[in-house]
């Protein structure tokens, strides 16, 4: 423990991916919300081209008048040991002998997208004997490909929607036949990035003309793409928590995404800078619908082996049916997200729920789990 008997916690923010600016905002949220009379906040910013950097506690992390907020990579610079009895971080100065910023608890990385949620920063902190918030590497991976997310979700029986798999040297190589492949979906399709998040590189296309450009434009993110039928549907969201000790995960009250302007789907602008974007928090739908998208969101949280927390996305038929759209095993804090939103509505408030996800990862063992 550091000075004072407080917990020290490393909020790790930004990052190479696309998503690098709601991590900003995300980071701003959580940080603001944790319990300073228990915990020692130390900022840590990954700038887009990859440095770490101690970021300013008072830099802002907010939208403001539409601009995103970035990580300027201007702090001081931070190297992070693998070092199990260090569990440190390392201050790196041009010139300077390197500077030990101090024993680091646990990290609270709130990093979205490729290069953070991906599985990426969590083995590295498995090697550095660190502890930490949200789902393992294997887990993160998984939850990040929306391709073997579902294997596993079929394979483990849950329902998903059609869908085809369209990989780098595939669309290189074979590409008359994928483009075949994806039109016996039928339209309209959502092409997407097969591990981005924030509704990044998504097209909604209605016309065989239009697919191979939305392919390109998905490639822009992610050599890897996922293109979907399109599902008639509602659009449910349900938080999971990790149980307390073994118990099993718990599950929030769901929400409904409301729009009310004319965007043909739930979209980046939509999700952050538009007020048109509201949550129905719980849906309306019978209490027997709410109890089985519980159910189910439980079971594809323990399905990828996840842990701390998830969001888990879905799409209600009108027959009645749930169908899994994808996982976020690190959704967002940001003043629009549903997952804080809803577990506010379940009982449980911002503060308390960034509390409970740090008394959990300070609760679980390191190494193999």
């Amino acid at each position: 423990m550091s000075q004072a008997s407080k917990i020290r916690v490393a909020v790790v923010f930004g990052g190479r991916s696309s998503e690098h600016a709601i991590s900003c905002v995300t980071a701003g949220a959580v940080m603001a919300a944790i319990d300073r009379d228990r915990y020692e906040v130390v900022p840590v910013g990954i700038a887009r081209d990859g440095r770490w950097v101690l970021a300013p506690a008072d830099q802002r992390l907010a939208i403001e008048d539409g601009r995103l907020p970035e990580v300027s990579g201007a702090g001081r610079a931070l190297a992070l040991p693998f070092d199990p009895d260090a569990a440190g971080l390392l201050v790196v100065e041009p010139d300077r002998v390197p500077e030990t910023l101090g024993q680091v608890d646990l990290v609270l990385p709130v990093l979205h997208g490729p290069y953070g949620e991906d599985g990426t920063i969590q083995g590295l902190l498995d090697l550095a004997g660190i502890r930490y918030v949200g789902a393992g590497v294997l887990a993160s991976a998984v939850g990040m490909d929306k391709g073997f997310m579902k294997l596993v979700w079929q394979a483990r029986g849950l329902p998903v929607g059609p869908y085809v798999l369209v990989g780098d040297r595939e669309w290189r190589r074979e590409r008359k036949r994928k483009l075949d492949e994806i039109k016996e979906l039928g339209f309209p399709v959502f092409v997407k990035p097969a591990r981005a998040g924030s509704s990044m590189g998504i097209t909604r296309v209605t016309a065989e003309q239009d697919l191979e450009a939305a392919v390109e434009t998905a490639r822009e993110h992610d050599p890897k793409v996922i293109v979907e039928a399109a599902i008639v549907g509602r659009e449910i969201e349900c938080g999971v928590l990790q149980g307390v000790g073994d118990d099993p995960p718990e599950a929030s009250l769901p929400a409904e995404v409301l729009t009310s302007g004319d965007q043909d789907f739930y979209d980046f602008e939509t999700k952050y800078l538009d007020s048109a974007t509201t949550l129905a928090i719980p849906p309306d739908l019978p209490s027997a619908a709410i109890e089985e998208v519980q159910r189910i969101a439980a079971q594809a949280f323990d399905a990828l082996d996840c842990e701390g927390l998830a969001r888990v996305d879905f799409f209600h038929t009108p027959d009645g049916r749930w169908i899994l759209n994808e996982i976020n095993t690190m959704p967002g804090f940001t003043p629009a997200s549903a997952f804080p939103q809803m577990w506010a509505a379940t009982g449980l408030d911002y503060p308390a729920l960034v509390d409970r996800l740090i008394q959990t990862a300070l609760n679980r063992p390191l190494g193999l789990r």
